[in-house]
């Protein structure tokens, strides 16, 4: 199958679209740029009116980013940076992201999170239990500091 050749100014309204749709990374666009075989000048033409029109921000992204991963998947900051850094976000932006997120609600979701972790865990063995609590908060990118603090909060109160 052939593929659909666009001219600078198709791909131009392409992604005009595409970044209209949800926030998106300079990397995304890129990616999505070189997959319609757009060539470097044409990439580099595409996302400066991308960002000079405001339909690219990586700051805006970083910002969207942090908030949806943190309140729709419950994700903690390590894995929140991690990511970030994946759609090579710069490390000013991350920190920026991050500060979208309350210390007060990140405890919370913290709290309910472990909660309902340490609640389904049908390990009748402590220590795995222990185990399978530590990886899933790890495994979401929650601090280890804060992991053995809610895991003795556990200890306390069996």
């Amino acid at each position: 199958m052939e593929k659909k050749s666009y001219s600078i100014n198709e791909a131009q309204k392409l992604l005009e679209n595409y970044c209209a749709y949800q926030e998106r990374s300079h990397k995304e666009v890129v990616e999505k740029l070189k997959k319609i075989n757009i060539i470097q000048i044409g990439i580099d033409q595409i996302v400066g009116n991308l960002i000079q029109n405001n339909y690219l921000n990586e700051s805006r992204f970083a910002k969207s980013f942090a908030r949806g991963k943190f309140r729709i998947k419950n994700w903690g900051k390590k894995r929140i940076i991690f990511q970030l850094k994946q759609h090579q976000i710069s490390d000013y932006n991350i920190k920026i992201a991050l500060q979208e997120i309350d210390e007060v609600q990140y405890i919370e979701t913290l709290n309910l999170l472990s909660e309902k972790i340490w609640k389904s865990s049908k390990e009748s063995v402590l220590s795995k239990r222990k185990i399978k609590f530590i990886s899933a908060l790890q495994y979401r990118g929650w601090e280890a500091n804060l992991i053995y603090d809610q895991l003795n909060k556990f200890e306390k109160n069996k």
